[in-house]
């Protein structure tokens, strides 16, 4: 049987949304089912018309968080079919070695999952229930009082009555919001631009040409290749490096200087891909920005949501799982405030804010460990401690990577639980090698202790989401 959505009523106010992109889409699909009239304006074309390939677009690495989202769009079972578990990094060193590192302790997997297909298909969600999605309408300034909305070209102007912006990290929303009196807005490039790259999948049986099940990564110190596979064999790659200095962008002026830095860093790679000279010069470079707002809502009457209220640098693949979650917190919101928007706007905000701030911050710092630690021993052992510790005391300890991508603990409890971690796989590891150390009652009366005293620093903390 059809979804049908909850029955309008002159009580559920009209909802505009600025963007059809993923969490756009989403949103619009939460909110019909419960019943609002949905208008979303979206300012590029209609992808769904365009001829894009499947699996050539930027993956994405869907985890926990989003999941949940996706089964409250009824789109979860779908997608699944589609999502190509990944259950951990698999590392090409440059001395020509590889190496395995498992994200969980019991086979946990991130999936990899064409960014075009996924969109395209909420679009679709979105217009079944009964969405209206305006293609081509870009929104370039939003009188917040008023909540009218202005685009380019001779659109005429559009009142919103409830209006979200999910415009992504250049939103017009947000932009307006910034030109406010009292809201503090900034925006924060790093020094590190990135470039897409494609591998061609290989020919009958054999079109997996990589470990499928892995997130393939090339560290480097200073930059890095990455590499996340597709359902058809290939697998989209991304290579992060800094604009200026020695090992850069700026440095790969041509053809020959792009073939040597390949053969000295990536000479594995190169085989994989025999069109790469043409694929470097002619895709673009872009920057990679980290965007705070003071507010995320005005009134009654309007919110930013996913990369709009908090773009983030993409280091733990959790931009869109995020931006899910913010969906999912507000569908929980409205089902405790109902139509009382200016309580149920705030809360989603009071619940939201400090985990926005704190997925940036994760990000920022997951990006040092994919680039320099990931090849480091003492990095490596400090894992294989974690995943120890993990199944031996499994009611208390839970690694920092598995609260971040399998679990709903708040982004914000997982920046609290850090330093007491550290201090904690610190103290373990002075005591030199582990299983050694394990031998030895004193050293396991000892590890009990430390346990404990973590366990009362972190039983305190907010583990349940939303």
């Amino acid at each position: 049987m059809a979804f049908q959505p909850s029955p309008i009523t002159n009580l559920k106010r009209n909802v505009t949304i600025l963007g059809a992109g993923l969490v756009g889409s989403l949103l619009a699909v939460l909110m019909r089912r419960r019943g609002y009239p949905v208008t979303i304006y979206e300012r590029r074309t209609d992808m769904r018309q365009a001829s894009i390939g499947a699996g050539r677009s930027i993956n994405l690495a869907m985890s926990t968080r989003g999941w949940q989202a996706l089964a409250l769009a009824g789109l979860k079972t779908e997608m699944e079919s589609l999502a190509i578990p990944m259950t951990g990094r698999f590392l090409h060193q440059p001395d020509g070695s590889t190496a395995f590192q498992p994200y969980g302790t019991h086979g946990e997997a991130i999936y990899s999952v064409s960014r075009g297909e996924l969109n395209k298909r909420l679009m679709s969600l979105a217009e079944s229930h009964g969405v209206r999605i305006c293609f081509n309408q870009r929104c370039v300034r939003v009188d917040v009082s008023e909540n009218i909305l202005h685009f380019e070209g001779d659109h005429e102007p559009v009142t919103a009555d409830l209006l979200f912006g999910a415009d992504g990290a250049f939103s017009a929303l947000r932009t307006s919001y910034s030109h406010m009196d009292r809201v503090s807005a900034r925006q924060d490039y790093i020094e590190y631009g990135y470039k897409e790259l494609n591998m061609d999948p290989g020919e009958g049986s054999a079109k997996w040409r990589m470990e499928k099940h892995a997130l393939h990564i090339w560290p480097r110190g200073k930059f890095m290749l990455i590499a996340l596979p597709n359902t058809d064999g290939s697998f989209t790659c991304t290579l992060f490096m800094p604009f200026e200095g020695e090992d850069s962008f700026e440095k790969l002026k041509d053809d020959s200087t792009v073939q040597a830095f390949f053969e000295q860093h990536f000479a594995d790679a190169i085989p994989l891909m025999p069109d790469f000279l043409t694929q470097f010069r002619n895709n673009p470079v872009a920057s990679l920005i980290t965007t705070h707002i003071s507010k995320w809502h005005h009134a009654a009457q309007s919110a930013l949501i996913g990369d709009a209220a908090h773009a983030i640098v993409p280091f733990y693949g959790q931009g869109m799982n995020a931006g899910f979650e913010d969906c999912t917190v507000l569908s929980h919101l409205m089902d405790t405030h109902e139509e009382d928007w200016t309580s149920l706007l705030k809360a989603y905000e009071q619940k939201r804010k400090d985990n926005g701030n704190a997925v940036a911050a994760l990000a920022l710092m997951n990006f040092v460990e994919m680039r320099d630690k990931v090849a480091d021993p003492h990095f490596l052992e400090r894992k294989k401690i974690e995943k120890q510790i993990a199944l031996r005391f499994p009611e208390q300890f839970t690694s920092i990577y598995e609260l971040v991508s399998f679990s709903h603990t708040p982004y914000s409890t997982v920046m609290q639980c850090i330093e007491a971690q550290d201090k904690l796989l610190g103290r373990i590891m002075a005591e030199g090698d582990f299983e050694q150390a394990c031998g030895r009652d004193a050293f396991n009366d000892q590890l009990q202790a430390w346990m404990e005293e973590y366990h009362q620093q972190v039983q305190s903390l907010d583990f349940t989401g939303q």
